[in-house]
This record gives C-alpha cells, structure tokens and sequence, in this order.
C-alpha cells in the first residue's frame, strides 16, 4: 500500500470520527450516521490494501 493511499485512508476515518464526534455533541443522527460510514469504509479500504500485501509478501516467498 502506498503511503499516499494511507494517507487518504487515515484522513477519511479522521474526517469520520470528527463528524461522528460533532453529530453526538449537536445531538443530530444523520451526521453521526455520515461519520460511522466513512469510518468503516476507510477501515475497509486499508483492509483490502493489507490483504493485496499480505498475498504479495506470500507471492514473494514463493520464488
């Protein structure tokens, strides 16, 4: 995984926890709804992007 493609990940969950955080504090459902979802789809994404680089590093081994 790139460090670019980190980068994008980590800033989406902070943007995530930011609006999940301002939702509780204005008491309004949607942003914390907004702010869950972009914190789980970050978390997927790096997921994904561990996963391609853990069968990489397996790919490696093999030669």
């Amino acid at each position: 995984m790139s460090f670019t493609d980190k980068a994008k990940n980590k800033a989406q969950e902070l943007s995530g926890v930011a609006k999940e955080r301002i939702g509780d504090v204005t008491d309004n459902e949607r942003m914390r709804a907004e702010g869950s979802t972009e914190q789980s789809s970050a978390r997927a994404r790096q997921a994904g992007e561990h996963a391609k680089d853990a069968g990489r590093d397996v790919k490696d081994a093999m030669r």
